[in-house]
């Protein structure tokens, strides 16, 4: 049984570090684009617009929004 815990608490490192890799992967990807001025504030805008996106889509499908 204690094999059985041991084995039960490596789960949450390895997620942390299966999404940090995620997210050092995606950012060796879109580090270079960075280079030309235009490329990264178009970049950055589109980010901004998913989360912004996400942001308020959530926030109206469950019901956060005091109307």
């Amino acid at each position: 049984m204690d094999g059985f815990f041991e084995n039960v608490l490596r789960y949450p490192r390895y997620m942390v570090s299966l999404i940090l890799g995620i997210f050092i992967f995606l950012w060796d990807q879109i580090k270079p684009l960075f280079k030309n001025p235009l490329t990264g504030i178009a970049i950055l805008g589109v980010l901004i617009g998913v989360f912004s996106f996400l942001y308020f889509t959530l926030e109206a499908m469950l019901g956060l929004n005091p109307v």
